[in-house]
């Protein structure tokens, strides 16, 4: 287990499941958000995210987490181990408002409200991008370790688990 995705919907949990598994495997964590946003809200080119991307994909251990739909399989392709937080969505958006006016290190401004337009784009991920993704974990799952977490409590139980036996 040296290259590693978190995936799911914003709000499932990626970013902190992601700096606590880097902490017990001792591999560094990138987030997407930070690749992607800049601090004044805005955002880097399609071309310079996926440079960077590529960079990140060419080391030998990374831990990468974010959703960045358009580089699923990409990403699923250089790694060897997929976790995916299957998380509800009502816990979703209650996790996002719970992280407003929070400063973060997965993310390189603070989020100062849970905009409309971000609330309909979680709404819609759950109706559409959740099959997507469960087709390509399908898919790849004879030749990727894909492991599927669909609770808080699974979330910190396994990580206990992993604790337990490093």
């Amino acid at each position: 287990m040296n290259k590693i995705i978190i995936l799911g919907s914003p709000g499932s949990g990626k970013s902190y499941f992601s700096k606590k598994l880097s902490n017990i495997l001792n591999i560094p964590v990138y987030h997407l958000d930070n690749i992607f946003w800049r601090s004044d809200k805005t955002h880097v080119s399609r071309d310079e995210f996926d440079q960077k991307l590529n960079d990140i994909l060419s080391k030998d251990k990374w831990i990468i987490d974010g959703d960045y739909s358009r580089t699923y399989e990409t990403r699923i392709k250089s790694s060897d181990t997929i976790y995916f937080l299957n998380i509800k969505l009502d816990e979703c958006l209650k996790n996002i408002e719970s992280r407003i006016n929070i400063k973060r290190d997965d993310i390189p401004f603070i989020e100062t409200e849970f905009e409309t337009e971000f609330k309909t784009w979680v709404i819609d991920w759950h109706k559409s991008k959740h099959s997507i993704l469960l087709g390509l974990l399908n898919k790849y799952q004879t030749t990727k370790t894909i492991i599927i977490l669909n609770s808080k409590e699974e979330i910190d139980d396994y990580l206990e688990n992993i604790i337990s036996i490093s």
